[in-house]
């Protein structure tokens, strides 16, 4: 069976896999959904980018975790991809869910949105501030689903998203999958198709938006339990 770390995207905590979670267990599977520092329950901790990193590097280590599937959602590919490279021979394959990837030196807020986005975060005390129910239209959610997530949202720490990743090999080395959420867009973005042509990558396709983890979390559980094993 596989250790599953979970990590959701921005303004999100350990909660939002709840659903997930539960599937992945019933087959047997150890999970553990992650929040990271500033969000959530952890809401008054600060937190830089690095933090991230370090939030989900300590939480493989403390709990004793090999063969550890990492999965990163959205803003969180980013802290998740640079955690995969630092776990070493624990990690067995790395997913990242419709997210950004990192790229050495490269802030989530890069350009051409970064001063929109940096000018938000000054304006909100340092954070992101949630996305309100218009604005999660479009991708596959319920009302109840999309009020879940209004919900349970809470402001995202501005320097996670500002400060640059650190890589210190090609991320195309890894074992990973990449999960397009297609009502997100048709296509990854320029930087997932470059890391695509790598061997070692895969691509899978959700006919869902960009939170599978709330519209279609059965398929979702499925996708990561058919992740292949340790090359």
């Amino acid at each position: 069976m596989t250790n599953y770390v979970l990590v959701a995207g921005a303004w999100l905590g350990g909660w939002a896999w709840d659903e997930v979670a539960e599937e992945l267990r019933r087959g047997g599977h150890t999970v553990l959904p992650l929040t990271l520092s500033g969000l959530a329950e952890k809401r008054d901790v600060p937190a830089g980018q690095q933090t991230h990193v370090r939030d989900v590097v300590d939480a493989v280590e403390h709990a004793g975790l090999t063969d550890v599937v990492l999965v990163g959602h959205s803003y969180s590919g980013i802290p998740v991809g640079q955690a995969a490279e630092r776990i070493g021979d624990r990690l067995a394959h790395v997913v990242f869910v419709d997210s950004d990837v990192p790229s050495d030196g490269k802030a989530f807020a890069s350009a051409p949105w970064a001063g929109q986005l940096g000018a938000t975060i000054t304006e909100h005390g340092g954070f992101w501030p949630p996305l309100t129910a218009p604005e999660c239209g479009g991708q596959g959610l319920t009302e109840t689903q999309i009020q879940r997530f209004v919900d349970g949202a809470t402001p995202h720490p501005g320097a996670t998203l500002t400060e640059p990743a650190e890589l210190t090999r090609p991320l195309g080395e890894l074992p990973a999958t990449y999960v397009k959420c297609l009502l997100d867009g048709a296509e990854p973005n320029d930087d997932v198709v470059e890391l695509l042509k790598s061997d070692r990558w895969r691509l899978v396709e959700m006919e869902t938006g960009h939170w599978p983890m709330f519209s279609q979390p059965g398929e979702l559980a499925r996708v990561l339990a058919e992740v292949p094993a340790r090359p």
